[in-house]
């Protein structure tokens, strides 16, 4: 049973408001990063950590999420995770040292692991199978708004005042959003716990919904699907959420507002990119697009790494933004590669991988700057040059390893077995 139209892109805005808020907190470490390496003594590495403990707790978290909604529903599973996401923030706001601000990421990461799963999840199951694109490039869009807090007015924010301030604002408006899903977000009532889809089919224990994503793993596509999930959101987000800061601060001499004005404007295209993108999806010929765009992507990063100079910087990181909204076509491939009984599992692999991604990517540049700087190395050289090469790297794996040639039928006889 589906929504009327109007309730579903409702309650699609209000689950879209705690997607909207993930993407504050997993991009506040680049307006953060020189208030947190003063007041803590940060090295490089221990950024890198910090900036990826949320993606970490998020990525692995994904797994589980998607049983829960597959169990519980998109609603509840939600409202249970979020509050950890409030917690987090005031635990992040109060930190004293730092085991207790990644603590703090980590509680963040975990709450919000299910934000943009259950979009997803909820666009899948409301909207007609052709639409699925666009209207999932629209919710990245909109969920890009998030990027825009933590670009200028975080800026401005904690040079007012203090880091710790963006840390309660945001706290302050996820206790709101989680009052909007409790409020606005309903879900078919269903007798035999089919977790959204509106078929009475019988409920599976956890411990078996687990076992289920071995049919997913067994199919040979899989492999190459996750192995370029893993860079290509990393990389936009790495870059937007972590080195964006850093590299205009240290390499160039902006200021703190002057980089949030830069990200700010990296954020404003990342909204229109997905959208483009979603409206743009080629169909028949997505998997050559999604090869070429990543290639493109790692070439402006190979070009950044070099120090073409502050604008060729300034306009790299913008063009790699809107470039970035290609990752929305990924979606619609995950969705076409397995069959709709399969979409719910499909989909937490997919975000699984992607933020694993960034939280390994983040934690690997973070290595690699500081042994850059030990050796007497420019670290932003090192940290874009390794981004260009992660990204060439994933499109290779992605071109080579198996595709689904009939998606469909290979994962039903697969889940039979």
């Amino acid at each position: 049973m589906r929504h009327s139209p109007r309730s579903s892109w409702l309650m699609l805005a209000v689950l879209a408001s705690a997607f909207t808020l993930s993407q504050a907190y997993r991009t506040i470490a680049a307006i953060l990063a020189t208030p947190l390496q003063a007041e803590f003594g940060l090295s490089a590495q221990a950024l890198g950590l910090f900036a990826g403990a949320f993606h970490f707790a998020f990525g692995a978290l994904q797994l589980f999420m998607g049983i829960g909604i597959d169990l519980q529903g998109v609603r509840r599973t939600v409202l249970a995770a979020f509050p950890l996401a409030i917690l987090g923030a005031a635990v992040s706001a109060l930190a004293t040292g730092f085991p207790v601000l990644v603590f703090g990421q980590v509680l963040i990461g975990i709450g919000c692991a299910p934000a943009f799963l259950v979009c997803t999840v909820f666009i899948a199951r409301q909207f007609p199978a052709e639409r699925f694109a666009s209207v999932s490039g629209l919710t990245l869009g909109l969920g890009s708004l998030g990027m825009l807090l933590t670009g200028t007015p975080l800026a401005w924010l904690v040079q007012a005042t203090s880091w710790r301030t963006g840390f309660w604002v945001l706290g302050a408006s996820s206790a709101l959003s989680w009052l909007a899903i409790l409020w606005l977000v309903r879900e078919p009532a269903l007798p035999n716990g089919a977790g959204g889809t509106g078929q009475p089919v019988a409920r599976p224990s956890p411990l078996a919904a687990l076992r289920s994503y071995g049919a997913l793993f067994r199919l040979p596509h899989t492999l190459g699907i996750v192995a370029l999930a893993t860079v290509t959101y990393a990389a936009f987000i790495t870059l937007r959420g972590l080195w964006l800061g850093p590299l205009l601060i240290e390499r160039h001499g902006f200021s703190l507002v002057q980089s949030g004005n830069v990200a700010v404007i990296v954020s404003v295209v990342g909204m229109f990119g997905p959208m483009l993108f979603g409206r743009l999806d080629p169909g028949a010929v997505r998997r050559q697009w999604i090869v070429g765009f990543t290639l493109g992507v790692a070439a402006l990063f190979a070009i950044m790494a070099f120090n073409p100079g502050a604008t060729l910087d300034v306009v790299g990181c913008v063009v790699v933004g809107l470039a970035s909204g290609y990752i929305v076509l990924q979606y619609a491939d995950v969705k076409a590669a397995y069959p709709a009984a399969m979409t719910g599992r499909a989909m937490a692999v997919f975000t699984m991988a992607m933020f694993l991604g960034v939280a390994v990517m983040q934690w690997f540049t973070g290595v690699v700057a500081s042994a850059a700087a030990a050796h007497q190395t420019d670290p932003f050289l090192a940290v874009l040059a390794t981004i260009a090469a992660l990204l060439a790297a994933g499109a290779l794996a992605f071109r080579w390893l198996p595709a689904p040639a009939d998606a469909n039928a290979s994962a039903q006889r697969s889940s039979r077995r």
